[in-house]
């Protein structure tokens, strides 16, 4: 019956979810969950109390994906602790499959609510996974700041909020102009030598003043 309940509860998420894309959390009501899915209001609300309910579960979904996948790329010491760092902030910011499908999806402007709580989820979620790399680099001489959740919280705040399409339009250029600032800066944060982060540029696919994708 356990089984069988959430098998249930992943039906109604997955209608949910469809539904949200094409037509928003604003424009969604539960009579389309519900017609969508094929159950009776009360089965409904024996799994949610609600349409924002649904949505939390949804977000919490999002969030195991999106935390999951900076979690493994922070976990790969096969790769250096610059490229685990910028892996981590690509894989949220977002540079493909699961991740850029989610960021498109809470980015329409009736999913307004969904942005703001996964803007959280990350901001609350993120430093932390940064900062065990941050601790590395510190150890391994090249960082030297006595702040490293402080300085990713600053980078993580910095990253989803002025390199997020909806919230700063920028041409090519200024986008190049802001990176390279914002490579600049963490380098000062973190006490790392000047110009060791710059070649992360070439990771976003940036080089010359502007975008090559």
């Amino acid at each position: 019956m356990r089984k069988e309940a959430e098998v249930r509860k992943n039906e109604i998420l997955d209608a949910a979810d469809e539904l949200f894309r094409q037509k928003g959390f604003d424009g969604t009501s539960t009579n389309d969950i519900l017609e969508k899915v094929g159950i009776a209001r009360g089965t409904l609300y024996h799994h949610f109390k609600s349409k924002e309910d649904i949505m939390d579960a949804l977000i919490e979904r999002y969030s195991a994906r999106l935390l999951g996948a900076a979690q493994e790329i922070a976990a790969d010491k096969s790769i250096s602790v610059v490229e685990r760092i910028i892996g981590v902030v690509m894989a949220l910011n977002i540079s493909g499959g699961n991740s850029e499908e989610i960021m498109e999806h809470i980015h329409k402007p009736q999913n307004a609510l969904m942005h703001q709580k996964i803007q959280k989820v990350i901001i609350n979620g993120v430093p932390p996974i940064l900062t065990e790399i941050i601790r590395e680099g510190i150890e391994q001489g090249m960082f030297n700041t006595p702040f490293p959740y402080e300085c990713m919280e600053m980078v993580v705040i910095y990253a989803t909020t002025i390199f997020d399409n909806d919230m700063v339009t920028m041409t090519n250029e200024e986008l190049f102009s802001r990176m390279v600032a914002f490579i600049c800066n963490v380098e000062r944060l973190l006490g790392a030598e000047s110009g060791s982060l710059m070649d992360t540029l070439k990771m976003f696919g940036m080089k010359d003043g502007s975008n090559n994708e």
